[in-house]
């Protein structure tokens, strides 16, 4: 059967069209867990009957008569709970409604149980009341005061573990091609052809290559899986409002720093530079909600940005602060986040995020300026390009030059995407366990070293001492006075190489070097991203780029000897510019993050955005960015800018799912612990007017989420007590279970007070958004993306609930 459907009833009622459709969706945590993009998810294959272009049927229904697909009842023991219900179908409560728990509409079907956050603001009348007593005591100014001071230490912080990171790589990268230079030296001492052995060398750099990322690998594996990567997919899956499981844990952030060092010390085609946005979104995470949850400690501060809403602005600062300190550029950083993670911000957010971000910077400019000895402050960021000699001029002849390489950029990006994406999900199905992983990154590992030895072994590149870009020159196989330039390309840290590929003098490297290193790095990127190991995309992208850039200025002057426009530094700039917008699909902020982090003239800015919006057009044709494409392939329900085709010209009847669980304003303790019990949702419209017991046509007054009905059982904050609780109940008694709210496994049998009532009127949100069945599908798309939206309801003329919509009934599939 196309769509699987299952009833779990609380009575023996049907409904009163007896029709057993529904669901209100947004479930509870996942009832089957995998390690999959860092998180868990659901392994359920997809049921769905319905391709793209078809139009989806009103209720969820596929057929044409409107009957709906029920499963015959021996399908599914009874006992079986469904979709993560934790009861089963032949339980009752009495003087209760039927509750329905089916799987999403065929639409989402294959789409894993993620959560969503509640990024609208919950007004109900305990923040109301905390809004009126701190008008008067002058707490909006204080509090915005303190949103400030949370931005500027977010910065800082970001900063400094920035600096931590990078230092630590500096000192072992250093050692190990010293260590590596110095057995060349010794092994390979002659430069005739009597004595070439570069065994002892090739097994001593596989050694210092395998235990690193040996290492690191078996730290993201075993303990925390969401480190994996560069941590850009979840961030910005979380920025939208998708709850990614342990993404901004402390633990996460140790594992995460630990294992970008040791992937980039073991020599893998990755940077540190992606990571660090993780890393800033987890200390903003952390900051601003003044308490830890690993250490259980809680600070007794910043109590008041203790929700989804207050949090997600914190996280975006800590994600441009990363960047920025990832690539000394506070308005790219600012920018990066805004164009590629942010999907909510306004003016004063954006605001704060640039003085995070300038802050974050001028605090690595400090520390790694003393840190190299410098006195006047130059050393701006982790990806450190250096700067022009001469400044970088173009003809205009140029521009369609520049143009041809950004449609370069976009295939080679496209076909470096497309071939990633098979590759990981070669993993997914084939790699399952856990050791595999760790073995497949130190076997990627030991295929780099091999592949760099081979091609220094084989390819006779000497040139002259003097006009070397590496710090450790080796000699190798060519004669006195002369280094081998394909050692020089690879016994360094890849931002080293994007360096020197940028810098390096005419004639410094063969076409054949650069061709086959173009060739080779390229597998090696697209082979290394999506392994069990912390590492960003972007070096390796601008490695790439760089190299054949440089590579096509080469060859065009071998053909155009009298050519005199074609620097090859300028060239790898905007190869490394069409490549980076190839892949990543972004434009504005990486014009503006290459400009800053080069120190090129403003007057460069139009031929690199010539390139990266060439590159992104050619790209865009044959798929997204991979980013874009990570989130896709893990089936993360994304809200788009814009709806998807399939969506347009329906109504609200054609996608809200019904009928809806509710929950009366004033309503049995026992009735809310059982219904939590057997369904797992997370937002309950509140109804009061119901005709006996029909809950799911009372009167819309309000809605209730989860967390907060746990809360209320936990504390007992009943009617018939209500003198005892209600002097000492505020918002910060929710606020202070933030972020791990209590499962209903928390809280016991209600026994005694099995007859006590609770009185929602206080708690429920009183102005939930609402729209009619007859508002069209697209409109209703820009009000739930525009506000946030967790839940929306879906009301008829007379305010009684007629359905409700979540974001995956937006997800098509």
């Amino acid at each position: 059967m196309g769509d699987l459907k299952a009833l779990i009833s609380i009575d023996g009622e049907s409904s009163a069209e007896d029709d057993p459709i529904v669901i209100q969706k947004e479930a509870g945590p996942t009832s089957k867990a995998v390690q999959d993009f860092g998180l868990y998810q659901s392994e359920m294959p997809s049921t769905s009957a319905v391709t793209r272009g078809m139009t989806l049927s009103r209720n969820n229904h596929l057929l044409d008569d409107d009957q709906p697909l029920i499963m015959d009842n021996n399908s599914v023991p009874p006992d079986i709970p469904i979709n993560g219900s934790a009861g089963s179908s032949n339980r009752n409560i009495d003087n209760s409604e039927p509750i329905f728990h089916l799987r999403s509409r065929t639409a989402a079907a294959s789409t894993p149980n993620y959560e969503s956050l509640d990024y609208e603001v919950c007004e109900n009348t305990l923040f109301q009341d905390e809004q009126r007593k701190r008008l008067t005591e002058r707490f909006s100014l204080r509090k915005d005061i303190i949103r400030w001071i949370i931005f500027i230490q977010i910065g800082i912080i970001t900063a400094l573990i920035a600096c931590t990171i990078d230092i630590i790589i500096e000192e072992l990268s250093r050692r190990k091609y010293t260590y590596l230079y110095n057995s060349v030296k010794e092994n390979v001492p002659l430069s005739d052809a009597s004595d070439r052995d570069l065994l002892i060398p090739y097994l001593y750099w596989l050694l210092f290559s395998i235990v690193p990322v040996a290492f690191g690998a078996a730290m993201v594996t075993y303990i925390e899986p969401i480190t994996a990567g560069s941590g850009i997919p979840q961030v910005k899956s979380y920025l939208n409002g998708v709850k990614i499981p342990r993404i901004v844990r402390i633990k996460t952030l140790a594992v995460k720093a630990i294992g970008v060092i040791t992937s980039v010390v073991g020599g893998l085609a990755g940077g540190k530079e992606g990571p660090m946005i993780h890393a800033g979104a987890v200390v903003a995470a952390g900051i601003s909600q003044g308490k830890s949850t690993t250490f259980v400690k809680d600070f007794r501060i910043f109590k008041a940005f203790r929700d989804d809403h207050e949090k997600r602005d914190f996280v975006l600062g800590g994600g441009a602060a990363g960047v920025s300190a990832a690539f000394g550029a506070p308005i790219g950083g600012m920018l990066f986040s805004l164009e590629e993670a942010a999907s909510f911000w306004n003016q004063n957010l954006i605001w704060r995020t640039l003085v995070a971000s300038i802050i974050s910077v001028f605090t690595l400019n400090i520390v790694l300026s003393a840190y190299h000895g410098l006195n006047d402050f130059t050393f701006t960021g982790l990806f450190n390009l250096g700067k022009f000699d001469t400044p970088l001029k173009f003809d205009y002849f140029e521009l369609p030059i520049f143009m041809i390489l950004g449609v370069t950029g976009g295939l080679l990006g496209a076909a470096w995407n497309s071939l990633n994406t098979k590759i990981n999900k070669f993993r997914k199905r084939f790699i399952p366990w856990k050791i595999g992983k760790v073995l497949e990154a130190v076997v990627v590992a030991m295929m780099g070293v091999t592949l760099a030895c081979l091609m220094i072994y084989f390819i006779n590149d000497c040139r002259p001492l003097g006009n070397d870009p590496t710090n450790n020159p080796v000699q190798l196989f060519c004669e006195d006075n002369e280094y081998n330039a394909v050692a020089a390309l690879w016994f360094q840290t890849p931002e080293a190489t994007v360096r020197s590929l940028f810098h390096d003098p005419p004639g410094s490297h063969k076409i054949l070097t650069l061709a086959l290193f173009t060739v080779v790095y390229y597998v090696l990127s697209c082979a290394t991203f999506g392994l069990n190991v912390s590492l960003g995309v972007f070096i390796p992208t601008a490695l790439v780029g760089a190299a054949w850039g440089r590579l096509l200025a080469m060859l065009t002057y071998y053909v155009f000897p009298q050519a005199e426009f074609l620097h090859p530094g300028k060239y790898a700039l905007i190869g490394a510019a069409a490549n980076l917008g190839g892949v990543l699909r972004m434009t504005i902020s990486l014009s503006v993050i290459l400009m800053e982090t080069t120190g090129v003239e403003t007057s460069f800015f139009f031929p690199l955005i010539i390139a990266l919006i060439s590159a992104k057009w050619v790209g865009d044709y044959f798929n997204e960015g991979i980013y874009d494409t990570q989130i896709q392939v893990n089936h993360v329900p994304m809200l788009t800018w814009e709806p998807l085709p399939q969506y347009k010209g329906l109504k609200a009847r054609d996608i809200l799912s019904k009928p809806v669980v509710c929950i009366k304003l004033h309503d049995s303790a026992h009735y809310i612990y059982q219904m939590l019990k057997k369904c797992d949702h997370n937002g309950f419209p509140v109804v009061d007017d119901v005709r006996g017991d029909r809950r799911s046509e009372g009167r819309v007054c309000g809605i209730i989420l989860r967390s907060q009905l746990i809360v209320i059982l936990l504390k007992s904050l009943y009617v018939e007590n209500k003198r005892f609780w209600l002097p000492e109940t505020s918002i910060q008694t929710f606020r202070d279970v933030y972020p791990r709210y209590p499962s209903i496994k928390s809280v016991r049998k209600l026994d005694e007070k099995i007859n006590y009532t609770v009185d929602l009127s206080m708690f429920m949100n009183p102005s939930p958004i609402r729209v009619n069945p007859h508002d069209s599908v697209p409109r209703i798309f820009q009000i739930f993306r525009a506000l946030g939206l967790r839940h929306l309801l879906v009301i008829n003329n007379e305010n009684r609930i007629a359905g409700i919509i979540t974001r995956r009934d937006f997800i098509y599939k």
